[in-house]
């Protein structure tokens, strides 16, 4: 049968291809899994969207509120609408919202932009900060510059994100004004080009340094930890022996191996990185995924929600894609797995 002869077609792949290959069987149950009791757990929440667009008219009556029902398939039974959903699914289509009237991918698709851009930049000043904080920590061992990294590591730690956001607006931005409060842009600015560059890069800064500063604290903890623990292994010592410059040993022996365990981190909390978006984009009105997930509860616009619970599975399947690569490229040991 087919699917007995998958494992020894994937088998006959090279060993990037079959580590990637590995990782997509493996998340396909688990995307199943989110849809299907997504869908269940929200249907078992009270009220619908045409209660919401009820409430906002003021004025409407029982039939129009079944109209509004039956228009959007809200009046089918729950097994039924499962079925029409996954068969929409199957066609790639999301569905329609009740709450804006437009397709679901229309309604993702002009915010994954700037949620991407928010994530990448801020996984990327995690990772890069919460490294060199780690490998500095790890070089001075013991002395006061661990000591007092290690304290604002912990601080970082223990501080909310939503808390760090809203102390960067009332220092940064209405004390001292240097950067502004919210928003992808300046409204009614009409910056092209560079100029339209600039203006995103100063608007993305708070809501970066927000949604960074708890991972900048694991990242830089980790990557103390494991390099301390590298820097023991019998083959840093033959480094050492053999008169290899220090600066050297740290970067391509002790760094590059270190970087395996905070890699696996990475990906796995990148997930949670995608739900710390919604607070972050709340406070700082930024319009990505965060915030229209946010939307969608209040008003009540599953549809919209599902769509993006599903899509934010992807987005972390090709993110542990990624950290499974990237190990593959540091351990060549991992290519024969």
């Amino acid at each position: 049968m087919p699917f007995l002869r998958a494992p020894a077609l994937v088998s006959r792949l090279p060993a990037l291809a079959r580590t990637t290959a590995r990782t997509i069987l493996h998340a396909l149950p688990t995307v199943a899994g989110v849809i299907l009791l997504s869908f269940f757990l929200m249907q078992a929440v009270p009220g619908d969207a045409a209660d919401v667009i009820a409430a906002e008219s003021g004025s409407a009556t029982a039939d129009s509120m079944a109209a509004t029902r039956k228009h959007f398939g809200l009046d089918l039974p729950v097994l039924q609408q499962l079925g029409n959903y996954l068969h929409h699914l199957a066609r790639l289509d999301l569905g329609l919202s009740p709450r804006y009237n437009t397709p679901v991918v229309d309604l993702i698709a002009s915010r994954l932009g700037n949620t991407a851009l928010l994530m990448s930049a801020a996984l990327g000043t995690a990772l890069l900060a919460g490294i060199a904080l780690g490998a500095v920590m790890a070089s001075f061992v013991g002395r006061w510059p661990d000591r007092l990294l290690s304290l604002a590591a912990l601080l970082l730690y223990s501080t909310p994100g939503f808390w760090l956001g809203l102390m960067a607006i009332i220092l940064l931005s209405v004390q001292l004004g240097w950067l502004p409060p919210g928003g992808v842009g300046t409204l009614g600015a009409d910056t092209h080009g560079l100029d339209r560059l600039l203006d995103v890069a100063r608007h993305l800064v708070l809501p970066t340094l927000a949604l960074a500063g708890f991972y900048v604290a694991i990242f830089a903890r980790l990557t103390r930890a494991a390099m301390l623990e590298v820097s023991r292994q019998d083959f840093v010592r033959t480094a050492r022996a053999k008169g290899v410059a220090p600066l050297q040993v740290t970067l391509r022996h002790v760094l590059r191996n270190a970087l395996m365990p905070v890699l696996t981190v990475a990906g796995l909390n990148f997930g949670t990185l995608l739900g710390g978006a919604v607070v972050v984009e709340t406070v700082f009105s930024w319009p990505g995924l965060g915030r229209l997930a946010y939307e969608s509860v209040m008003a009540r616009d599953y549809v919209v929600l599902m769509g993006i619970l599903i899509l934010s599975s992807l987005l972390v399947i090709i993110a542990n894609i990624v950290v499974d690569l990237a190990q593959a490229a540091l351990d060549p040991r991992v290519r024969t797995r």
